[in-house]
């Protein structure tokens, strides 16, 4: 086993963008600077226990999964991520405009057939 910093930055960025949060709101959200953080998601550095934890705890992942890529299942993307990164991106809108995301996701669903 072996921590490729590379690897780790590429799994944040990736949660990060499927959550739909900047770089700056995730440096925000562990107290550290917007270079630091995006200096992790480039591994050009590594990233002290308090960091990786925040991290972690931010971006609803496990350590395990951060720092060496292994997950309980192999899906990466679970049901679970999904709606948190649909609920983080609506989160950010006020109550009428979640209001018609919702409408349109139904109408979106009932277009694909599975409602």
């Amino acid at each position: 086993m072996n921590y490729d910093r590379l690897a780790a930055g590429e799994r944040l960025r990736s949660k990060r963008i499927l959550l739909g949060m900047t770089q700056e709101e995730i440096a925000e959200k562990i107290n550290r600077a917007g270079k630091y953080y995006a200096d992790i998601e480039r591994g050009s550095c590594g990233m002290s226990t308090e960091t990786l934890l925040s991290l972690a705890s931010v971006l609803d992942m496990s350590l395990d999964y951060i720092i060496l890529g292994k997950t309980e299942t192999e899906n990466v993307l679970t049901h679970t991520d999904e709606v948190a990164a649909i609920m983080s991106l609506l989160d950010t809108y006020p109550a009428k405009s979640r209001s018609y995301a919702l409408n349109l996701l139904r109408l979106f669903l009932v277009a694909c057939g599975n409602e």
